[in-house]
């Protein structure tokens, strides 16, 4: 792991970010997206991991007050089973919980059981259901918790 880095997301990784996203999602963010999300919001934070000098994943969260809220995370096709999503979820909770987030939750796709497996490892439970939220497909997403 010594290879990897974790760092803030800048502007300059928009680009990387967007091809990481276009491949790990059916309705991918748009590269403007990003760039209000760095810009404009500023309740989001990003994190990006790196080997060496190429972008391999990264991870989103809004805090507002002492909730925190994931985004988005992703991991190249390539680099997947390298527990990189676990350490990247693991220094976004660390970060909400140090800007005063007391608990964070998530939306994942019902059908994605190895992301639900990682969060439930991370200490997430499951919370409701939101019928028919992935416009692609119109499946449901299962929402998880923590307190952190």
């Amino acid at each position: 792991m010594e290879a990897f880095q974790l760092r803030l997301m800048t502007i300059e990784d928009i680009e990387d970010v967007y091809k990481i996203e276009t491949v790990s999602f059916s309705t991918p963010w748009s590269k403007e997206a990003f760039y209000n999300e760095l810009t404009q919001n500023r309740f989001a934070k990003y994190i990006v991991i790196q080997y060496n000098e190429e972008l391999v994943g990264y991870c989103g969260v809004w805090i507002v007050v002492d909730e925190a809220h994931i985004t988005n995370i992703a991991i190249l096709p390539e680099y997947r089973g390298l527990k990189l999503g676990e350490t990247l979820l693991r220094k976004i909770m660390e970060e909400a919980k140090t800007l005063g987030a007391k608990s964070m939750t998530l939306e994942v796709r019902m059908s994605n059981i190895v992301a639900q497996n990682l969060y439930r490892k991370l200490g997430f439970q499951n919370g409701a259901i939101r019928k028919k939220y992935y416009t692609d497909n119109q499946e449901d997403a299962l929402v998880m918790w923590v307190k952190i």
